[in-house]
């Protein structure tokens, strides 16, 4: 899946979900970016490299299996597949959110 089709899955999860709060950063092996501002109203998707609440470091191919449901957040976590800086809390909102 492309960044764009990535960001495009987490806007539209974003808009179905309630507020998260916090402002998120997906940084991909690439170094491309999917920046959640889930503080603003409607919430904010973009591929910006902004300050963020927590950053979630993670493969585009693991975030692509992660949305399908075909991998389990907190299995990925434990197995270095996903790593969290900042705010593991807002990390372990997001499960719901992205989740299939």
């Amino acid at each position: 899946m492309s960044l764009d089709s990535l960001t495009d899955a987490i806007r539209r999860r974003a808009g179905e979900s309630l507020s998260l709060g916090y402002k998120v950063k997906f940084v991909l092996e690439d170094g491309a970016t999917i920046f959640w501002d889930g503080a603003a109203v409607p919430p904010a998707i973009s591929n910006d490299d902004a300050a963020a609440d927590t950053t979630i470091r993670m493969s585009a191919d693991n975030l692509e299996k992660m949305m399908n449901g075909a991998l389990d957040p907190t299995l990925a976590y434990m197995t270095g597949k996903l790593k969290v800086e900042g705010s593991l809390g807002v990390a372990m909102k997001l499960t719901a959110l992205l989740g299939d």
